[in-house]
């Protein structure tokens, strides 16, 4: 017997190391797939988290003993470095905080005799004294620097207005006020219950106003930074008169204490940007307060209540940002904002309340005086940390009442011209933008994609099937900035001209489609047998193409015929907005760029249903309609499912079709004829001009998250029900 010459041993060994080295290949792939994605969600995670971090206070990494007596007013430079203090006799110190010595590195004179002292909001900065004849001085300490060489060398300085205005009556002036905005305005409450108010106007004329009413006791006057509006507070009765041509009007009279009387007023602060009130009662509550226009007319309007507690001894507005500092007998510190409703901040940063406390301008700094004898005193200089405090759960996801508007709404507008916005950090409106692009543009694609696959794969001939599905699959490799940019500067423009012929086509292609399958089915047999049953659609073509060039020419009778004329000033007529760049643009640019994903996936279920399960239907005897509808669209309908999530999730992610067709404008309205703004176009755009680290900067990456969260869902949703489908219907 012939030996052999061979074993499959060795051979089994090398394919054995083939597979394990083949398995592992795959292994190690599916697994960096999963752990990219992890990563991706975990970084994403910690660039987010911070937004919702409490603030943080180091009190005392400055503590200096001073001995200027009488101190009413200071300030802090946004180094930490260099403060002032302003006493009642008139004069200023600069100070340098981390030197030991308590003597001021220079001194200047305001004067002296003055025994009243007011000050504007703390980003303006400007400060004044009076005497009681009314005469004024308005000046603003500089806590500047120069650099000798290499080194800063502290050089501060004193600003003072130059002015011809005063206050002079014929009575002493108790209280005062002013505002430099474009024009210098005083305005004085007398001893004898006069108020007058004196300002420059355009040309340097003095101009005055004194209201006729005299008012019995008067706690407040506060005068906005515009010079526009005048509050006077008596207990808890606000004035508040309004700057009309030369004269001062009082538009209402507002009770703060909102008719209880345990609610008593004990001050009112401006908030940064002076378009809210604060106002302080006895009991530790807080209250905001703003113009709301209401049937025509602006009103002062309670918005909303902070429960302080009842040792609250004095509120500090920030600088720049809507919130403010609270300080305690007990030495305890808080911070809240305002338009989140948020506390920010909760610290014992204290032995006992200070006297005075100020910022610096870019809120980095508190600096607190602490009395503890007549001629002694401390400063305490802390470092805060407070980078999101406009960020909170309800001003992401509720609705929000920001300063000036009627109600409260959702909005999303992170940048404006002027230092005192108030940031509007709404994820609602772009979150439903993404939703309602995604509806439309499926509301379109998923009929067309799906009922085309199902007619290629169970009706059209294998012929023309070679012909209609490569180029269908083609489409889906056309750039989507292509098609955004085609969307928004051709076909958008040519929708808004022929808009009522575009809702007449909507309308009628549907119907005529129909109508042409009637005619086709009355013709003699004799003609229609000439023809084979799967090239129907290239029949159906040319007339879809006629009807269509036929409504687009009579457009203009159209509109005539439906709307009057002008469909844009029938649709202004019933409440209807329309923007170029709209939500039916974008179904039929999106839809167009989502239908190739759809078509294949379900065109592929369809046409992989087993030959035999559609042939024993029809052996059966069953139509072959019924045998789509109950045996193969069933056997096919997990892959059909899987391709309608696939087309959503593609939808939802898409950037350039809606950064370029929808006019990104962060509205929240259902109607097709207006834009709205997306999560992906508002990271595409807003990405570039965010400053790095910024509450801005981190909720792009928060929208990031929410649409790699909203896709994850959708896919696992997805799955699920394909996977239930196909345990259903395995059977078959």
């Amino acid at each position: 017997m012939a030996k052999a010459e061979f074993s499959l041993r060795e051979r089994d060994r090398k394919r054995l190391i083939k597979d394990r080295l083949v398995r592992l290949a795959v292994s190690t792939g599916g697994v960096g797939v999963l752990a990219a994605l992890v990563l991706i969600f975990l970084y994403l995670a910690a660039m987010v988290l911070p937004l919702f971090s409490d603030a943080n206070l180091t009190p005392n990494i400055a503590v200096k003993k001073i001995n200027s007596p009488d101190p009413i007013a200071l300030g802090v430079d946004d180094h930490g470095q260099h403060a002032y203090l302003v006493s009642q006799q008139g004069t200023i110190d600069f100070l340098v905080l981390n030197e030991p010595t308590s003597k001021p590195v220079r001194r200047d004179e305001i004067g002296s005799g003055f025994t009243l002292f007011a000050k504007s909001i703390a980003s303006q900065g400007w400060l004044a004294f009076a005497t009681q004849d009314g005469e004024v001085k308005l000046f603003r300490p500089k806590l500047a620097s120069t650099f000798n060489g290499q080194q800063r060398v502290f050089a501060p300085s004193v600003e003072r207005f130059k002015t011809n205005l005063s206050l002079q009556s014929n009575s002493s002036l108790v209280d005062f006020s002013f505002s430099v905005g474009e024009q210098l305005t005083l305005a004085g409450y007398y001893q004898d219950g006069k108020v007058k108010v004196v300002w420059q106007d355009s040309v340097g004329k003095q101009q005055s106003y004194e209201f006729n009413q005299p008012f019995k006791q008067l706690d407040q006057i506060i005068l906005t930074p515009d010079g526009a509006t005048l509050y006077l507070r008596s207990g808890s009765e606000l004035v508040v008169a309004k700057k009309i041509q030369q004269s001062f009007v009082v538009r209402e009279v507002v009770d703060l204490s909102l008719g209880q009387e345990a609610h008593v007023v004990t001050d009112i602060n401006l908030l940064s940007g002076a378009y809210s009130l604060l106002v302080s009662y006895q009991d530790g509550l807080v209250s905001q307060w703003f113009d709301v226009l209401a049937d025509g007319q602006r009103s002062l309007t309670h918005i909303r209540d902070f429960q302080l507690a009842s040792e609250l001894e004095f509120l500090l507005p920030d600088t720049y940002r809507k919130g403010f500092y609270s300080f305690y007998t007990n030495g305890t510190v808080q911070n809240h904002y305002t338009t989140s409703e948020k506390l920010v901040m909760f610290n014992r940063a204290f032995d006992k309340a200070p006297t005075l406390a100020a910022m610096s301008n870019n809120e980095k700094y508190l600096l607190a005086l602490s009395s503890s004898t007549v001629a002694s005193s401390t400063l305490m200089l802390a470092s805060v940390d407070n980078p999101y405090p406009e960020i909170s759960l309800s001003s992401l996801w509720q609705k929000v009442w920001y300063e000036s508007y009627p109600e409260p709404d959702y909005v999303w507008q992170t940048t404006s011209a002027n230092n005192e916005f108030e940031a509007k950090f709404s994820v609602v409106p772009i979150a439903f933008g993404t939703l309602k692009a995604a509806a439309f543009a499926m509301l379109f694609a998923v009929p067309v994609a799906v009922l085309g696959a199902v007619y290629t794969a169970y009706f059209m001939t294998p012929r023309m099937r070679r012909v209609v599905k490569p180029s269908i699959e083609l489409m889906e490799a056309l750039p989507t900035v292509i098609i955004g940019f085609l969307a928004g500067l051709w076909f958008a423009p040519i929708v808004e001209q022929n808009l009522a012929a575009v809702v007449a086509l909507m309308m009628f292609l549907p119907v005529s489609t129909i109508l042409v399958g009637v005619m086709w089915h009355q013709l003699p047999k004799a003609w229609v047998s000439r023809f084979s049953n799967g090239w129907h659609a290239a029949i159906l073509m040319p007339f879809i193409v006629l009807i269509s060039m036929v409504i687009l020419s009579h457009s203009g009778a159209i509109e005539l015929w439906i709307f009057d004329g002008d469909v844009r000033v029938y649709l202004a007529e019933h409440g209807i907005g329309f923007d170029q760049r709209n939500a039916l643009v974008v179904g039929f640019a999106m839809g167009f760029a989502v239908i190739p994903t759809i078509f294949t996936i379900a065109e592929d279920a369809i046409f992989s249903v087993p030959k035999h399960l559609s042939d024993g239907s029809l052996a059966l005897g069953a139509t072959p309609w019924q045998t789509l509808i109950y045996v193969v669209l069933l056997t096919a309908s997990p892959g059909i499912f899987s391709a309608i999530m696939m087309g959503v999730g593609r939808a939802v992610g898409e950037t350039m079709i809606v950064l370029m067709a929808t006019g990104n404008t962060p509205v929240m309205d259902w109607n097709i004829l207006e834009g709205m703004r997306t999560l992906s176009a508002t990271i595409a755009v807003e990405m570039p001009e965010s400053e790095v680290g910024s509450s801005h900067y981190r909720l792009l990456f928060l929208a990031a998250l929410i649409l790699l969260v909203f896709t994850f869902v959708v896919n696992s949703m997805a799955e699920w029900v394909r996977q239930r489908l196909r345990e259903k219907y395995r059977a078959l």
